[in-house]
């Protein structure tokens, strides 16, 4: 697209609503609803549009409405004003960020999503998407998996991530039990007509007395999903004679699934984008509608905050603070977590994903004694068996763990090569944990830092968990940041070199 219109990518209307910024050539910015707003998976105004996070990214890129010339719209219940409007279909939009962010110049491209037709294949080559006719029937496995979640309690918002981390526990648990009730051709789930309440009687009245007890449960039926799933990529992997994969929807959101899928070996390279979700259809759209190659994209496009309006924020709030370097930084957050103590980490622009990958991260020593009871009681107050993510540097990851080469995105599970080494981070001796390989596009002073600590410790690890309060989402702003640091249990804030302390 020639001179300054923008195009604009729009995705999650109803919820996780989020804006694509692209000049027709490259993404310039991207940003959910829930980070301007602070409100949990905000969607669209009434409007049609997320205002507010629309109006982030063009203060932040010097720009204005006046410079958009279209909106690519992944809903077809949208339909802004002020510009032309494209309305793309859903399912295309997830091809579209799976295979266009990707480093693959043709790949076989599945989405598995909770929307219709639940299950879609598509072939990826060069510029050219292409549908592949696959017509699937009747609930798709996002469905499935929402559906075993709320059977072992977890119905509420973020329960699939809860069923998730119980699964985690004991990941290696299978039950054959589950072959008769769960099964799938290449079209269609084939589900027991009792099948919940086989599974109700079989795995929740068996250890109703504690959720922890209900692992080796929860892990089965999720293996158990992740083998249906490889049945169909087989299929694909056939029909389509692809090498590599693309992967988006709402099912990829899961870590654990992602390394299925890696592990077994089916292409010899598996893509999963910074956010497979809603979020993601805004990505999208934009990178459809620049009809250019695939290409891979930065996880850091949200709003980032100069210096110079850090120190405004600082001083028109009237607290105290020092400034340090980088170096001095790194020194104080290493000091820090040898100590113990919780960290705020603030560095350039935000992530985009729904995972903190160093540049709004809360961090704590994985080999400190009580570092799961503080983070888990007295800052994140969730279950006391839940675990908490890694970010280590890849040589750190290769020497450390078992699992996959790498995980740019947090979006793989792996497992500790010496579990006694990481006794303390883990909820349970088997356990599994997501790791994030920290690479050249992750914020210099983060990479920095795990040098230092693996200095110290002779591992370049750190645990990472989002920088947010209760309830909320991810820090965006400085001023998120200061108030969720006064709010919470963390010890000390790093504001990209301003410090700030209790």
């Amino acid at each position: 697209m020639s001179g300054t219109g923008l195009t604009i990518g729009l995705g999650g209307s109803a919820r996780h609503g989020c804006v694509a910024l692209s000049d027709g050539a490259a993404i310039l910015g991207v940003c959910e609803q829930e980070r301007a707003t602070r409100v949990r998976a905000a969607g669209f105004n009434g409007t049609g549009l997320p205002d507010e996070a629309l109006d982030l990214l063009l203060g932040r890129a010097g720009r204005a409405r006046s410079d958009i010339a279209r909106y690519v719209v992944a809903e077809c219940d949208s339909s802004p004003e002020g510009a032309s409007v494209v309305h793309l279909d859903r399912h295309r939009a997830h091809a579209s960020a799976a295979y266009f962010s990707s480093p693959f110049q043709s790949a076989a491209i599945v989405i598995c999503d909770d929307s219709l037709p639940k299950v879609s294949v598509w072939r990826g080559t060069g510029v050219d998407l292409t549908p592949i006719d696959w017509p699937w029937r009747g609930m798709g496995f996002s469905d499935l998996y929402v559906a075993c979640a709320r059977l072992f309690g977890f119905g509420s918002e973020a329960g699939e991530q809860r069923f998730e981390a119980l699964a985690r526990l004991e990941p290696d648990h299978k039950d054959d039990r589950l072959d008769n009730l769960l099964g799938t051709d290449d079209s269609s789930l084939r589900l027991a007509p009792d099948w919940e309440a086989c599974l109700t009687q079989w795995f929740l009245t068996e250890t109703a007395s504690a959720h922890v007890a209900r692992a080796v449960h929860a892990a089965a039926v999720q293996r158990r999903i992740g083998e249906l799933l490889l049945f169909l990529l087989a299929r694909v992997r056939e029909v389509s004679g692809a090498d590599c994969l693309c992967l988006g929807g709402s099912l990829f959101q899961h870590s654990s699934i992602n390394t299925f899928v890696r592990s077994a070996g089916l292409f010899s390279r598996v893509f999963v984008p910074a956010n497979p979700g809603n979020a993601g259809l805004a990505v999208g759209t934009a990178l459809h509608e620049a009809r250019r190659p695939p290409c891979p994209l930065s996880a850091f496009l949200g709003p980032a905050y100069t210096l110079d309006e850090i120190k405004s924020t600082l001083d028109n709030c009237k607290l105290p603070y020092n400034w340090v370097s980088e170096s001095g930084a790194v020194e104080l957050a290493v000091d820090a977590l040898q100590r113990g103590r919780l960290v705020g980490w603030y560095e350039g622009p935000m992530e985009w994903g729904p995972r903190a990958l160093g540049a709004r991260s809360i961090l704590a020593n994985p080999f400190a004694p009580f570092v799961l009871e503080n983070l888990n009681r007295f800052l994140k107050r969730r279950d006391s068996w839940r675990g908490y993510a890694l970010s280590a540097l890849g040589s750190g990851v290769e020497e450390h763990f078992y699992g996959p080469m790498e995980a740019p995105f947090m979006e793989c599970d792996f497992r500790p090569m010496d579990e006694e080494k990481f006794r303390h981070v883990m909820p349970s001796p088997r356990a599994a944990v997501r790791v994030h390989t920290a690479g050249q596009d992750t914020p210099s002073g983060f990479r920095n830092l795990l040098t230092a600590f693996g200095a110290y410790s002779g591992v370049p690890c750190v645990v990472n968990t989002s920088f947010n309060g209760f309830h909320e989402p991810i820090v965006c702003s400085p001023r998120d940041a200061i108030r969720v640091f006064y709010g919470s249990g963390l010890d000390i804030l790093l504001l990209n070199g301003f410090v700030l302390s209790k």
